[in-house]
């Protein structure tokens, strides 16, 4: 079963906290596909990547700019994962089939939107149905605490 982490997003947006994610991915030696709602999730992420300055470089790609086997981190709106990663990170309304073929899963959720906070419910309750392993992460003033 995968390990499976819950992100309860309070005081940044999306966009703003997977840099610090998605840069310990690459320090772990680990590949990440991005699951996004959309194809206009895809690109305004896309766009938000590149503007990150830490860490400094976060290389990805994404069907529009293809190379997808050389693409670290992989954005996408469907359940491709060309990339070989072991790792996913599920935004809100991104796909969820085929998660048996990672070793771990990062469900972010944003904490501010009600609708938002009880579809990830749902998913954990399914998820636990099923035998996955879960943590529970809420955003902190200083970092991420892990609730038990």
């Amino acid at each position: 079963m995968a390990e499976i982490g819950f992100y309860h997003l309070t005081r940044s947006s999306v966009e703003e906290a997977l840099p610090q994610l998605l840069g310990r991915t690459l320090e772990a030696g680990q590949r990440a596909v991005i699951r996004c709602k959309d194809a206009a999730q895809v690109k305004a992420l896309d766009a938000a990547l590149w503007k990150v300055r830490d860490p400094v470089w976060l290389p990805h790609g994404s069907k529009a700019m293809g190379h997808a086997p050389r693409q670290p981190i992989w954005l996408t709106e469907g359940e491709d994962a060309p990339n070989g990663a072991a790792f996913v990170f599920l935004l809100d309304g991104g796909a969820e089939l085929g998660l048996e073929n990672f070793a771990r899963i990062f469900d972010l959720f944003d904490g501010r939107d009600e609708a938002a906070v009880g579809r990830a419910r749902k998913r954990w309750t399914a998820m636990k149905s099923a035998g996955h392993e879960l943590a529970y992460w809420q955003q902190q003033p200083r970092g991420w605490h892990r609730a038990r």
